[in-house]
């Protein structure tokens, strides 16, 4: 009876190990060849290394504002991790949706021993936003357009010039990047957008801009839209996330080019959001720190050409894992694709977006 006793107290400490063991992390990002880079360098590697736990990725970070607002208010926050870009983990900050953390508790430290925040440097934006990658916002187009007459797109403003270059534009269903260009393309200055863009006046001046191609448009909402279209014939041109453009042009060699006139920079990375289960921290804080480690972001790099916000990652960086191809000539860091660029004005839109994307719905409706 002794023994039988001491069996079953055994098994039930063996089961409440496994189901301690045993858990999901759902995690939030955008899909698309970007999901699969992380898949690559941090989920199936964590996941080898923590026997027992299971990712289930969830494709919603263009909503993830909203989103977040909407949990909090419910009360029941069911992600775990979330993929977010810089305004947009200003915003969740600021509004208290997602947690402030410790770079000394969160983050490894170089392999020279650096701190974390002196090696991520400029990427640590907030006290809410773990960096992970720099990556820009420019266009792609279709080499093999009978209709251009062998010329090419070689600058922004030739995305306003449907008599040049007929066809359909992809561009993204929200304001950010669209009102820059348009106003970059209609003669305000780089210095000046930011002060123009602060008056109603000059986003309806963007707007005015924009409304010269809307017929022309197709709009996307995720990142992996525009490749699609443009491989499919859909569009000619079309903006997205570099690294997006990248996979269709290396990896699946489809008759399409890059535009790197204006891209627009920006830092991608995780926040935690405020409210998640207290249990699941520890096991969250583990992989947050292994996903951002020295080496695992320069494999990132391996996968995807968005270039690793640690300094310490920059040098690990070589050949892409699979075509062998170096990747430093498609990043967006590189010089030669930098002769004109912007740098995403984080502190601008986390106080703007709202009323800006209240105006850009209202236009879309016209």
């Amino acid at each position: 009876m002794k023994l039988a006793t001491t069996l079953l107290a055994t098994a039930a400490l063996s089961l409440t190990s496994i189901s301690v063991q045993a858990a999901d992390l759902t995690i939030v990002s955008w899909g698309g060849a970007y999901s699969a880079s992380q898949n690559n360098a941090y989920h199936k590697p964590f996941m080898a290394m923590k026997s027992g736990v299971n990712i289930i990725n969830d494709e919603s970070s263009n909503e993830a504002v909203a989103k977040l607002r909407a949990m909090n208010e419910a009360g029941n926050v069911t992600w775990d991790i979330v993929d977010v870009e810089g305004p947009d983990s200003q915003r969740l900050c600021d509004e208290g949706l997602a947690m402030e953390i410790d770079p000394a508790e969160w983050l490894a430290k170089a392999p020279d021993g650096t701190e974390a925040y002196v090696d991520f440097g400029p990427s640590m934006i907030n006290k809410c936003f773990i960096p992970q990658i720099v990556f820009s916002t420019t266009f792609g187009y279709r080499t093999d357009v009978k209709e251009w007459n062998g010329a090419v797109p070689t600058s922004l403003c030739d995305i306003f010039d449907t008599a040049k270059f007929p066809g359909k534009r992809s561009l993204e269903k929200r304001p950010k990047k669209n009102i820059e260009w348009a106003l970059l393309c209609d003669g305000v200055a780089k210095d000046d957008l930011y002060t123009v863009m602060s008056k109603p006046e000059g986003i309806q001046q963007a707007l005015a801009k924009l409304d010269t191609i809307k017929k022309d448009v197709i709009w996307w909402s995720a990142g992996a839209e525009t490749p699609q279209r443009l491989a499919d014939g859909e569009a000619v041109i079309g903006s997205t996330y570099n690294g997006r453009l990248f996979s269709v042009i290396e990896e699946q060699k489809q008759p399409v080019a890059m535009l790197w006139d204006w891209q627009v920079f920006d830092f991608d990375g995780w926040i935690i959001p405020a409210g998640v289960k207290e249990d699941k921290l520890p096991l969250i804080r583990e992989y947050i720190q292994f996903a951002t480690d020295t080496q695992r972001l320069a494999d990132q790099a391996k996968y995807i050409s968005y270039g690793p916000a640690r300094a310490s990652s920059q040098p690990l960086v070589g050949k892409h894992a699979e075509l062998g191809i170096e990747m430093a000539p498609h990043m967006p860091t590189n010089p030669a694709n930098q002769k004109n660029y912007l740098v995403n004005n984080i502190e601008w839109w986390a106080d703007n977006q709202d009323e800006v994307e209240a105006a850009f719905q209202v236009w879309l409706a016209k």
